[in-house]
């Protein structure tokens, strides 16, 4: 029996080499994944790092249909980021690529390796802005207001 299509909705973002383009053609991959296509992909933002140094950060977050469950999803996404040569020297250390799952349908998932929804969202301006513009009812007034003081900047 074919495993249920979900909603799904990735942060994608990063700071190192064309990070422009970088974002772009992983919302491509992600698109390409088994199962997968992608629904809406929001404007590209431009964002000081948060919580840690280097360059400003480009950002967007894209709204996916698919079969995949979280856990596969997952690693299809670190594989995405590792094929953009991604490395985890530190914790928040400036990236080629870092793509988050967000929200997984309705689900709740917490395991070692995913949280779902992620747990740290709501405090970042630059994953609220961007699924505001795609998804208006994922994000409320009160919680784009309570980051309202992180820099965020669409570009063209």
């Amino acid at each position: 029996m074919p495993r249920a299509q979900v909603i799904a909705y990735v942060a994608l973002g990063a700071n190192l080499g064309d990070a422009r383009a970088t974002v772009l053609a992983a919302m491509q991959a992600v698109a390409k994944l088994p199962g997968t296509r992608l629904l809406r992909a929001s404007s590209l933002y431009r964002s000081a790092p948060y919580e840690a140094k280097g360059p400003d950060f480009i950002n967007a977050v894209i709204a996916v249909q698919t079969t995949l469950d979280g856990r596969k999803l997952l690693l299809k996404l670190q594989q995405i980021e590792i094929d953009a040569g991604r490395l985890r020297s530190y914790k928040n250390a400036p990236r080629t690529l870092d793509l988050d799952i967000l929200l997984y349908g309705d689900s709740v998932i917490a395991t070692p390796d995913l949280q779902v929804p992620h747990p740290r969202m709501f405090e970042r301006a630059f994953v609220l802005v961007p699924l505001a513009e795609i998804a208006p009812d994922k994000v409320t007034t009160a919680q784009l207001a309570a980051v309202a003081d992180q820099r965020v900047d669409r570009l063209t």
